[in-house]
């Protein structure tokens, strides 16, 4: 009917993706915007630290970009093909991927760079950030072959479908040991900058400095409860309990949308820290405070309004 007349159906209100099309669709409006900002814009961080937060930006704006055909699936059944299901699941991690080894990877440069005094000429940093996109190009192969299409009477699905229990078990077990593995990295780099910081003045730019804590912080919130579920999930398939791993399947969809709001909440962040060095700036004419010579000045609610 929607062929002939020219109109799209009417969106199914009682398949239970209207709630997640919203918040898709703010996540889209807001990330987006600010993604190409700091693309185009190119704020001025120090030296490694620019490579990885314009690497983190486009990690974002790729996950962002494929949000759209994902809401129109929530809303119409997914109706483009199974190609397209699996190229667009493929980019939804290598995104998702990308972002996560790039945090990663800004803790560690920060660690070195503040507590060991070293740094990465222009050449490493190419190379780093080339080997970052290839793992996370191997680590997604996985969703080229479990993303399948499944038919629910006139509805049809892009999600994951397993062939076999032991295949469930290790694309879950990998997507988790994955981020295990980098959780603890990220920690160490952090206990080890800020026991640095107690004995000495922190020389990097304080701007800078806050905004890779903060994406960091957000990092943790974000991913710990998807690598959490991941291995309930592991467990409850393993020791064939059903029940459990219903109720897993079930909070995976919810865990696994915080990646989305991740690349949302991470433009915003850029756009704080953007707003609050323009305040540092201008507070230069009047003289700073000792506290803004260590922090430098805080503006997160004025930020946040203007980015919006």
């Amino acid at each position: 009917i929607s062929s002939i007349t020219g109109r799209l159906p009417s969106p199914s209100m009682d398949s239970g993706g209207v709630v997640p099309a919203v918040l898709m669709s703010l996540c889209f409006l807001v990330g987006l915007p600010g993604a190409l900002a700091v693309i185009i814009l190119k704020p001025n961080f120090q030296h490694m630290t620019q490579n990885l937060m314009l690497n983190l930006a486009v990690s974002d704006l790729l996950c962002l970009l494929t949000l759209p055909l994902w809401i129109y699936s929530l809303l119409y059944s997914w109706i483009f093909g199974l190609l397209a299901c699996k190229i667009l699941a493929y980019l939804v991690y290598c995104s998702v991927y990308g972002s996560f080894l790039t945090i990663v990877l800004l803790s560690f440069q920060r660690y070195m760079l503040v507590v060991h005094q070293k740094s990465w000429d222009q050449t490493k940093r190419r190379l780093l950030v080339v080997l970052l996109w290839l793992v996370a190009m191997i680590l997604s192969v996985p969703a080229l072959v479990v993303q399948q299409l499944s038919s629910d009477e006139h509805w049809v699905n892009c999600e994951h479908q397993y062939s076999s229990t032991t295949q469930k078990i290790a694309v879950l077990l990998a997507e988790a040991l994955v981020g295990f593995a980098s959780l603890p990295i990220v920690a160490f780099s952090y206990i080890q900058l800020y026991r640095k910081m107690k004995h000495t003045t922190f020389f990097n730019n304080p701007q800078t400095s806050r905004l890779v804590t903060s994406i960091v912080i957000v990092f943790f919130l974000l991913w710990i409860p998807n690598h959490t579920v991941d291995v309930v999930c592991v467990a409850a398939v393993a020791l064939h309990k059903e029940a459990l791993e219903q109720k897993c399947t079930d909070t995976q969809d919810i865990v696994k949308s915080l990646t989305f709001i991740n690349s949302c909440l991470n433009p915003l962040l850029y756009g704080c820290v953007t707003c609050s060095s323009w305040r540092h700036i201008a507070g230069r004419r009047r003289g700073p405070g000792p506290l803004e010579l260590l922090t430098g000045p805080s503006s997160l609610p004025l930020c946040l309004t203007g980015v919006v």
